[in-house]
């Protein structure tokens, strides 16, 4: 399983990476209009990602549903095999590289337990499964999250890594909704 899921992420990587400058630009602004599939209650808190490589960019949909009245977070590795942390975050919050290199906010900003989690991946299908990158950091920070209250994990995405089926196993935490330009996959029914 471990070398099919290797090559779909190979081949989705490839799909993404083959997007022109103005495809991603377009997608992150696409994104934006999605902001009214999620409920934004009083202190609802929307953990977003920074964008990485040729992921697709969620900063048009974070500030969307900032607009609505979230608050905003981005998570922080915090150990190899570890579950992630989320930091409170603004445009005005210092970020630092984290463990991978990734931007995150530094330890001075405050901790934060989301109520919806903007997940970053290399391939979804339409059964609420994606392939991450090969880590466990959001399968076991979902599962925590779920523990203790109840979220919303979106997956966002480009449309052309959709796959016909993601191999799953049980550890492999789904997800209640897919964003692409062009698509909203719910699952939560």
């Amino acid at each position: 399983m471990q070398q099919s899921k290797n090559e779909l992420r190979a081949a989705a990587f490839a799909r993404r990476d083959s997007l022109a400058a103005e495809e991603r630009a377009a997608a992150r602004e696409a994104l934006a209009r999605h902001a009214t599939q999620f409920e934004i209650g009083p202190g609802c808190i929307v953990a977003g990602f920074s964008a990485i490589r040729t992921e697709i960019d969620p900063s048009a949909l974070m500030k969307a549903l900032r607009a609505r009245g979230a608050g905003l977070a981005l998570p922080v590795a915090i150990g190899r095999g570890e579950p992630l942390i989320f930091r409170a975050w603004t445009v005005d919050t210092v970020l630092v590289r984290g463990l991978y290199g990734i931007l995150e906010p530094s330890s001075d900003a405050e901790e934060v337990e989301p109520d919806i989690v903007l997940v970053p991946l290399a391939a979804f299908d339409r059964r609420g499964h994606r392939l991450g990158y090969g880590g466990g950091y959001y399968d076991r920070t979902l599962q925590g999250l779920r523990r203790s209250k109840r979220i919303t994990a979106a997956g966002l995405a480009y449309s052309v890594q959709q796959m016909d089926q993601i191999p799953d196993d049980t550890h492999d935490e789904p997800l209640d909704l897919v964003l692409t330009e062009r698509d909203v996959i719910d699952f939560r029914e």
